[in-house]
């Protein structure tokens, strides 16, 4: 039988990369985000590697939305081995003070709030499956170590995933579901795009900064996602080699 991965955010970036590397590895995958065109095109990708992808469409920091969502990956594909909670969003690069409530409430939501669902859902399925177990992969940041500036609402949603991701860890050894933190720095995606023009750097200036291919982020999940049972990478950190992170900024 296939292994299963569920990929939240898979319709581009970092998710749709993580989703084809697994499914190139040979995972069944479940794909969800919000734009159901984006997600049937890389679940036809998925399927020319001769795997079976299901296309969920949906809202990953809705309660009733991720039930539905896990809901009919069960009956699609039976179980879950790998949950990779990728989806993300940021806030605009505004002073703290002139965000707005609603503002930080939207990274929040989908941050934070939706990687606890989505993994408060796989638990109760990697609980109840057979044989037992599962992998839960966070996707984290470099933010979660060090913020850029004006970057308040995804500086505290990527913080508090590290807690997170150790919470799960811990309650999850009994019932052999472990959790994984990978943490990106400057992968080249659309979100990135912006990295080529300049984005602003601690003493006040506006900097090109170096980015790095999206598959090296890749290879990372399908590193966690194939462990052996009886390991687990907790954290790593996979950036590009000269942005400006390690040192004095």
């Amino acid at each position: 039988m296939a292994k299963v991965a569920l990929v939240t955010g898979a319709g581009s970036g970092v998710g749709k990369a993580a989703a084809l590397a697994l499914a190139k590895e040979g995972f069944d995958v479940g794909l969800v985000g919000r734009r159901a065109e984006m997600l049937e095109s890389v679940a036809a990708e998925a399927r020319a590697c001769g795997v079976k992808a299901l296309v969920l469409q949906g809202d990953a920091g809705d309660p009733q939305q991720v039930k539905a969502i896990f809901a009919k990956l069960k009956e699609g594909l039976g179980r879950i081995d790998v949950l990779f909670n990728n989806a993300g969003t940021g806030a605009p690069p505004i002073p703290m003070e002139d965000l707005t409530y609603e503002q930080w409430k939207a990274v929040v939501d989908i941050n934070l709030t939706g990687s606890f669902l989505c993994a408060q859902e796989a638990i109760r399925m990697m609980k109840a499956q057979k044989p037992q177990g599962g992998r839960i992969i966070n996707n984290g940041s470099i933010s979660a170590h060090t913020p850029r500036p004006r970057s308040a609402p995804y500086t505290a949603t990527k913080h508090a995933i590290t807690g997170l991701t150790k919470a799960i860890s811990l309650d999850g050894r009994e019932f052999d579901i472990t959790c994984s933190q990978i943490d990106i720095g400057n992968a080249a995606t659309p979100m990135t795009e912006r990295m080529a023009r300049g984005v602003p750097q601690p003493d006040g200036s506006t900097r090109i900064e170096p980015t790095m291919d999206v598959q090296a982020v890749a290879r990372a999940v399908v590193y966690a996602a194939t462990l052996p049972p009886d390991a687990n990478m907790l954290f790593m950190t996979v950036m590009a080699t000269k942005m400006p992170f390690v040192g004095r900024g």
